[in-house]
């Protein structure tokens, strides 16, 4: 038994915010039934081919769902939708600012035709303000709530490498789902209305910059790789030309990085240096320094020497090096899962539980459960021939 185990999830979704808010929820055993537009399906089936011809963001956030296509332009397509909505738990959808809404389907409606069904509306800016129907893209969001700000070089703002907006509303999501869950099955037995915003997702995760910033009195700076507020937080060159990333958080680890690390003790007391703000005022005399010292050793030897000094390091690693890390090897994180082009290899979600282990189920093929999901509501195959005939499916 999986804790979501019989709750069913229906959800318009597509991109990677709401997929990847359900597919967490089907990790821990929720039905997930996506509705995809027949012929197409979400367009982030489309971004790339690189998995076997399948779509890298679509196979990640997208597994132990089941795919049903529906034109929901046509008034059967949502006798369906509603059909299904009446049996689920939660219903989840990201479509353009007001499309919910214009099909029927917006929290005010759901409300009171389903009054335990918990719905999550998923947008750019949230449904009020003056934002409300502005277009967003995680880029984009990422640009309006500072985050290329403070991300990059002097000279070159940049973006996240990932889609975080996106993923910081999904985690939202997910979390107050399963919040909306508890409460109705602690207090009320009603559902309720869950909404999130890719602006203030991104928001609460820029709360130290924000604060720094507002209440410092001046923005930090662009760092690129280097911490803008903590020093030496950063990569560092060796002298046989390979970068070691390493970070000191208190003064403690400060005097052992002076004696152990660089062997020049009295640096410590360095009144440039003996604070970490001092340290970050002095950024550029501080690196010269750490070069100096590093440029006689080899990377193996400054990782050695931080080891023994016991100061947090890392390697710099690329794609390549994190598929094939020994401790994900170590710890069992890899499953296999398969898709319609054959088994790929899959990460275990991160929360790792004593009592169950997540389900890491197929990657459905667009509209591969459409049949089986409407005998299973009442229609014959007839009908539903009829239905793709018309192309309500």
């Amino acid at each position: 038994m999986r804790p979501l185990d019989g709750i069913t999830v229906v959800s318009l979704e597509h991109a990677i915010a709401a997929p990847f808010a359900t597919r967490q929820l089907a990790d821990l055993g929720a039905r997930v039934i996506k509705i995809e537009r027949p012929g197409s399906g979400d367009f982030a089936r489309g971004y790339d081919e690189t998995v076997m011809g399948l779509a890298s963001h679509f196979v990640w956030v997208n597994r132990s769902k089941e795919s049903l296509t529906l034109d929901l332009k046509y008034p059967e397509a949502q006798r369906i939708m509603a059909k299904l909505l009446g049996e689920a738990d939660v219903f989840v959808q990201n479509l353009a600012p007001g499309a919910a809404e214009r099909l029927g389907f917006g929290k005010t409606e759901l409300a009171e035709h389903y009054p335990r069904l918990i719905s999550c509306n998923i947008s750019g800016y949230g449904n009020s303000g003056p934002y409300r129907d502005k277009k967003a893209y995680d880029l984009l969001i990422q640009s309006e709530a500072g985050l290329l700000s403070v991300t990059g070089t002097p000279e070159v703002p940049s973006k996240a490498g990932i889609s975080i907006a996106d993923i910081a509303a999904g985690m939202h999501a997910f979390s107050g789902i399963l919040s909306a869950l508890y409460h109705r099955e602690k207090n009320t037995g009603q559902g309720g209305s869950v909404e999130v915003s890719l602006l203030e997702a991104l928001g609460e995760w820029m709360g130290y910059p924000l604060y720094y910033s507002h209440y410092g009195g001046s923005p930090l700076k662009r760092t690129g790789a280097v911490h803008a507020a903590i020093f030496p937080y950063g990569p560092f060159r060796a002298g046989d030309g390979k970068d070691v990333m390493l970070g000191l958080q208190n003064e403690r680890e400060w005097e052992k990085f002076c004696s152990l690390v660089l062997l020049s003790p009295e640096l410590k007391d360095d009144p440039r240096f003996d604070s970490n703000s001092k340290r970050v005022t002095n950024m550029e005399s501080l690196t010269a320094i750490i070069h100096t010292a590093f440029s006689k050793l080899d990377s193996e030897q400054v990782v050695a020497r931080l080891e023994d000094a016991g100061i947090a390091n890392a390697r710099i690693n690329d794609m390549n090096e994190v598929w094939d890390h020994p401790q994900l090897a170590a710890r069992e994180r890899w499953r296999e899962v398969d898709t319609s082009a054959g088994r790929i290899q899959a990460l275990l979600p991160p929360a790792t539980f004593s009592t169950f282990e997540a389900r890491m189920d197929a990657v459905p093929e667009l509209g591969e459960h459409t049949d089986s999901i409407l005998a299973e509501i009442g229609y014959s195959t007839a009908e539903i021939s009829r239905l793709r005939a018309n192309k309500a499916i």
